[in-house]
């Protein structure tokens, strides 16, 4: 049987963003978690450079914008930028006041902060290789002790439900009042009424061939949010990270880009350095510069790969800084402390996302998004490395700031009525969600990666646009189930990547076009509206 549960808050999504938000509000609030598998699962657990922030007397808060502005090809919103980096130094404090295990240098007096592409000072503070999983198990633990946090592992957000959708009227005052949700181990829909909604569910990135996320990150908020009305931003940049492991069991692992800025060298397959002939600053230029330099030798040369070396550094240097990736290399029989890796770029981070402000708040009332579901405006054409993290924490903090100035919450007193199954059958022909996955991730590398066409982008739209009303037809017929519904998800946030990228007639950051080479004079970024 469905159910109905009642929560003051509730959060779909469980990374940094997710946790952080519920650990500000849970001594006040009730706070609901939903996850749409284990609790763990995430694009937070596999982030392993660490948290950019100006800890060091040798940096300057105007520094840390000064490179965060360069790296987003001067289209961050400049008030966004200040804004985070002047939250960083109270951001990392509170990360270790709840217990995160940051590195130290050996004497043990100082955390050890080490610097990545675009980054003008060492300001990476970090936990080993691996600290997002420091982060996330951290964050978890901390939440799995709270008696105001309940986790609802195995839920797969469908839905936003809102005053209007419910009253089927169009109001001036519309609001977020629940959430269908699919629990995937039952089958049932339940519906989720709360006070207040976070969607917290990492980016899209899963909408390419080939990415470093985990299976999760299939734009579900960004979806979600668009189908209740909210607008979203800068979707055409999509950032793709240099450096995966090219190995076909290896699938999503990547290298840090800290290997880079400890003195890693990318070679071609000759063991020819090439970095130079396309940027001065080589392998620590930003993450587009890097990939696309990738992406044009492989194509160059028609080969699948070219290789990243550290192994000058010695054994006891990589092993020392780079444990958990030395150990996962050599699991796939290579040792990078004897030999260069194979990498090959693969979709990383998606820098746009719903449209918020400096609380989180979108266009929804009662509706909050952060992490990388949101667009704060902090990334502008592509994001700087290790910001990412430190945004997550900024503006769940700033959120659940405004949160807690409104003081009691109410849960709306209006009824949502339970999922209708009563016209839908089961699938028989699971086949056609399989066929329609594949050739939508196919076509978004093929034709919206790292080099594009308006020739491609056109390709692109017919082929998302049909595949839209194919999965309409299915989704209108057929039982929901995880597979169609992130699925559905995708598409959506193809059509909203392509509509951007259609959209920018320029190349500019993580978006590149053959036919619009050149930087425009005047540039902003790009706002869609689902009223449009």
């Amino acid at each position: 049987m469905s159910r109905e549960y009642q929560t003051d808050i509730l959060i779909v999504g469980a990374g940094a963003a997710g946790l952080t938000l519920a650990l500000e509000l849970a001594d006040k609030h009730q706070v609901a978690i939903l996850t749409k598998g284990d609790i763990h699962e995430g694009a937070t657990l596999y982030a392993q450079g660490g948290v950019a922030a100006v800890l060091s007397d040798k940096d300057t808060v105007d520094s840390h914008i000064k490179d965060t502005m360069i790296a987003g090809a001067d289209l961050g919103d400049s008030d966004a930028v200040r804004f985070t980096v002047e939250q960083s130094k109270q951001s990392i404090d509170w990360l270790i006041e709840q217990g995160v295990p940051f590195t130290r240098y050996e004497n043990g007096e100082h955390y050890h902060l080490t610097k990545e592409g675009g980054h003008s000072h060492r300001r990476i503070i970090h936990s080993a290789d691996a600290t997002g999983q420091a982060i996330s198990n951290t964050l978890i633990d901390n939440a799995n002790k709270h008696p105001n946090i309940h986790f609802y592992p195995d839920r797969v957000a469908i839905d936003l439900i809102t005053k209007d959708k419910v009253n089927q009227s169009n109001s001036s005052d519309n609001a977020c009042i629940g959430l269908y949700s699919l629990n995937h181990k039952t089958g049932e829909v339940d519906v989720f009424k709360a006070a207040k909604i976070a969607l917290a569910t990492g980016g899209a990135s899963k909408v390419y061939l080939y990415t470093s996320n985990p299976d999760t990150a299939s734009g579900d908020g960004i979806a979600i949010a668009w189908r209740a009305g909210c607008r979203v931003a800068n979707m055409e940049f999509n950032q793709f990270h240099p450096t995966c492991l090219y190995d076909s069991k290896a699938k999503t692992f990547l290298i840090s880009e800290a290997v880079r800025g400890e003195g890693g060298r990318l070679l071609l397959p000759d063991g020819s350095a090439f970095m130079s002939r396309f940027d001065e600053r080589e392998e620590l230029a930003p993450r587009d510069v890097v990939a696309r330099a990738i992406d044009h030798e492989i194509k160059r040369l028609g080969v699948d790969h070219v290789l990243l070396d550290i192994s000058h550094k010695g054994s006891e240097f990589v092993k020392s800084h780079f444990p958990t990736i030395y150990e996962r290399c050599l699991s796939y029989g290579y040792d990078m402390t004897k030999e260069p890796i194979p990498v090959v770029p693969a979709a990383h981070y998606t820098c746009g996302g719903v449209l918020v402000n400096q609380l989180g708040q979108t266009d929804l009332t009662n509706l909050y998004a952060v992490g990388e579901t949101s667009y704060t405006g902090l990334h502008g054409a592509n994001r700087l490395a290790s910001n990412s993290l430190l945004e997550c924490i900024v503006y769940a903090r700033s959120a659940a700031q405004d949160i807690l100035n409104q003081g009691p919450l109410s849960i709306s007193q209006e009824t949502i009525p339970a999922w209708d199954e009563t016209q839908v059958t089961n699938s028989d022909e699971d086949v056609v969600i399989a066929h329609n996955w594949h050739e939508l991730r196919r076509f978004m590398w093929d034709y919206v990666g790292i080099v594009r066409t308006d020739k491609r982008l056109l390709r692109a739209k017919h082929r998302v646009d049909l595949l839209l009303s194919e999965i309409d037809e299915f989704y209108s017929n057929y039982r929901v189930s995880n597979d169609l519904l992130e699925l559905r998800n995708l598409a959506v946030v193809a059509q909203l990547i392509i509509q951007s990228a259609m959209t920018r007639k320029e190349s500019r950051g993580l978006h590149y076009t053959l036919d619009h080479p050149d930087l425009a004079q005047e540039s902003s970024p790009t706002i869609l509206s689902p009223f449009h």
